[in-house]
């Protein structure tokens, strides 16, 4: 088939690297402009203007696709689909309607679940146990196109955004492969869309503030949801302490805490052990912190850091 694809970040270089292993014609490689990144603000190509320019595909990256200039580029290349996976702009109808197979989008949720910017990232703050890939034939809605094909992934309790990231980028792949097959013989049907949709919004560090009293199993939540970013965040004696890694525990159930020096009426938000390093939410149950990164420091072991600030237990650590 005769393709444009359209992607932007990490998650869409396997589909990407897919498409060119499967033999398809990939004429023209959309995506967003380069970006400064990092402290030294260096601008930087997103990673799938990166694959593109090594496997010698032409690449694109216009300010908007609602543009004449825009629409006659990609009519130029006669495409039999577009593929987009987390390109990152709105499609407009001249678009959708330019390829004979239409618009193809590989997404990061079961569909009508978690439409929107962040899939993965919620199906983990909401402590889901499964997730998926599906992939859609686009219409003007936010993701509200017609279901072609579904895979599902189970999602381990300690398992974080980014792994599942990682996972589900692969999946995506393999989906969109088995996708395009089965368009091209004609043996695929698309599904509309039923049951109730929820939105995924946006990550921001506004989500990264831990709130102690909460359970414990939505914190750990909170945390392994955004790790690799924005990172869960509390205060730790005035100053900020960031949550790279965490689990739930029972305070009467966990063999870590038996034999040491405990507060087991400490307060929400207050420290009931140092070793290791647990802190009492909202429902009686505990947050034991694994790997933590104090304010301008490195990340290190909770036991690391707890050894360079004890404080009494019982006390609130902010």
């Amino acid at each position: 088939m005769r393709i444009i694809f359209m992607g932007t970040p990490d998650f869409a270089v396997p589909t990407l690297k897919r498409l060119l292993a499967d033999g398809h014609d990939v004429t023209l490689v959309v995506t967003q402009a380069d970006k400064p990144v990092g402290r030294k603000q260096i601008l930087t190509p997103p990673p799938v203007k990166e694959v593109a320019l090594s496997a010698g595909v032409p690449v694109y990256q216009p300010a908007s696709l609602k543009s004449e200039e825009a629409l006659t580029r990609l009519t130029l290349e006669h495409p039999d689909v577009i593929v987009v996976a987390a390109y990152g702009k709105i499609l407009p109808k001249a678009v959708l309607e330019l390829p004979t197979h239409g618009c193809v989008n590989v997404h990061a949720s079961l569909l009508p679940k978690y439409r929107g910017a962040a899939p993965i990232q919620w199906a983990v703050l909401n402590g889901d146990a499964e997730t998926g890939v599906t992939t859609m034939q686009m219409a003007e809605g936010l993701d509200t196109g017609d279901i072609l094909l579904t895979s599902r992934r189970a999602i381990p309790h300690d398992m974080t955004a980014g792994q599942l990231f990682d996972l589900l980028s692969q999946d995506g792949a393999d989906l969109l492969s088995e996708t395009l097959s089965r368009l091209a013989e004609g043996s695929l049907t698309a599904t509309p869309q039923e049951g109730e949709s929820c939105y995924a919004s946006m990550l921001s560090k506004a989500d990264s503030e831990m709130d102690w009293n909460r359970p414990a199993e939505a914190l750990h939540n909170q945390v392994r949801g955004l790790y690799p970013w924005p990172v869960a965040v509390c205060g730790w004696n005035g100053k900020r302490l960031k949550i790279h890694r965490a689990r739930d525990v029972d305070p009467g159930a966990t063999d870590d805490c038996k034999g040491k020096q405990l507060y087991t009426d400490a307060k929400p938000g207050c420290i009931a052990c140092g070793e290791p390093l647990c802190i009492a939410c909202g429902d009686g149950r505990w947050l034991e912190l694994l790997d933590v990164q104090p304010e301008g420091g490195r990340v290190q072991s909770a036991a690391d850091f707890w050894r360079g600030h004890v404080r009494p237990l019982g006390s609130p650590i902010d």
